[in-house]
């Protein structure tokens, strides 16, 4: 337990536990080898209160802080890392935006049946030229009398595409004078006339949630779809991704804690040359070593959750929980699958998949090359 959280906090990780073990550890091997999104488990996952837990309540929400919304992201990755990126990605990417950016009448139009489990809603930030640069981005909405005319495509986009899934947030260019580009967000509805969106299948990692191309022709949003003011939408994108870095730094966290705790049975269990690995210095080193990174960025993330808690910045503190967690989930499972094995290597073990789907987190919300940009410009070095 962190010096950082509270008996609360603890009581309620216990919950989100017990559940993420219930409902979501017997079934994710089965959904990860047929690439299977369970509409089921995403509705349990609302009716459990895991969607919108840092939400006011008169929104459906749960009314927690942020270190509550983390640790349950936590939980779910300690066990399934495609069910943590369906809760994270609905949370902070479509969720937070909708509730800190959007007018009354928009927070009472979406957030109560998104904190429901009812829908899901995606935000649409990454395009073929648009990734880390996301003034690469080419979808262009005009103004055309009462509304939008939207025009391109995204695609890597979660919650894309599932039966639950009730729109998107589309980033898109709504000025481009004198050479320069401005961005506004713009909410679309997914029974819009134009709007087509297609499953990516065939992913290494994360193969039981939902992600997606999309490609809006024509789409005609009322004006009142608009998020927050017109132009406003990269900086209202940057600070999603802080916040978002926050949730990917908490499923770096809870996997490299399902790694490790696999890992330790297993070097318990395992005898070679006559007792078990675990008594080996070179086992217990390795162990030692993945509890003390365990301890470093569970501290570290906390942090970050406290300082945005007391509105303090954060941005710096996130993009290092991030970074750091993100590369602690690499070494972690690494290290575990070598003291699995070769039975590490099969697809009958856990630890296999917990190795595989840590690769992206490296990459999403921000790649760990960005990440040391933004903290170097924080530093006053770029």
């Amino acid at each position: 337990m962190s010096i950082l959280n509270t008996e609360q906090h603890e009581t309620f990780r216990q919950k989100v536990r017990a559940f993420a073990e219930k409902e979501i550890k017997p079934l994710a091997s089965q959904l990860d080898e047929n690439e299977t999104f369970s509409v089921e488990l995403a509705k349990k996952m609302g009716q459990e209160g895991l969607f919108g837990i840092d939400i006011p309540k008169e929104y459906g929400g749960q009314g927690m802080d942020t270190l509550s919304y983390i640790i349950a992201v936590e939980e779910l990755a300690r066990v399934d890392s495609s069910q943590a990126a369906t809760m994270c990605a609905h949370n902070s990417l479509g969720l937070a935006p909708l509730y800190n950016f959007g007018t009354e009448e928009q927070r009472q139009k979406y957030v109560p049946m998104l904190t429901s489990g009812e829908g899901l809603w995606a935000f649409g930030l990454t395009e073929v030229n648009a990734g880390s640069d996301a003034q690469g981005v080419e979808t262009i909405a005009e103004e055309n009398g009462d509304h939008w005319l939207i025009n391109g495509s995204k695609r890597y986009i979660t919650n894309g595409s599932n039966e639950l899934m009730k729109g998107v947030t589309v980033l898109a260019v709504t000025n481009g004078e004198n050479g320069k580009k401005r961005f506004s967000t713009i909410l679309v509805d997914r029974d819009s006339e134009g709007f087509q969106t297609k499953r990516m299948l065939g992913k290494m990692m994360w193969r039981a949630s939902d992600t997606a191309e999309l490609k809006f022709t024509n789409i005609k949003a009322p004006k009142e779809q608009l998020l927050g003011k017109k132009d406003k939408g990269l900086g209202q994108m940057l600070k999603t991704l802080d916040s978002g870095r926050l949730s990917i730094a908490a499923m770096g966290l809870g996997l490299a804690q399902g790694a490790f705790e696999m890992a330790m049975e297993y070097s318990k269990k395992r005898v070679q040359f006559g007792k078990a690995i675990a008594e080996y210095q070179a086992t217990s080193f390795k162990l030692a070593d993945m509890a003390l990174k365990l301890e470093l960025g569970r501290n570290t993330l906390y942090n970050a959750c406290k300082l945005k808690d007391a509105g303090k910045p954060f941005g710096k503190e996130a993009a290092m929980a991030k970074l750091y967690c993100s590369d602690i989930a690499k070494e972690i499972s690494d290290e575990a699958i070598q003291i699995f094995s070769g039975q590490g290597l099969l697809k009958s073990s856990a630890i296999e998949r917990f190795y595989r789907d840590q690769r992206i987190l490296q990459i999403g919300e921000g790649t760990s090359e960005i990440l040391r940009i933004v903290i170097s410009k924080h530093l006053g070095l770029v």
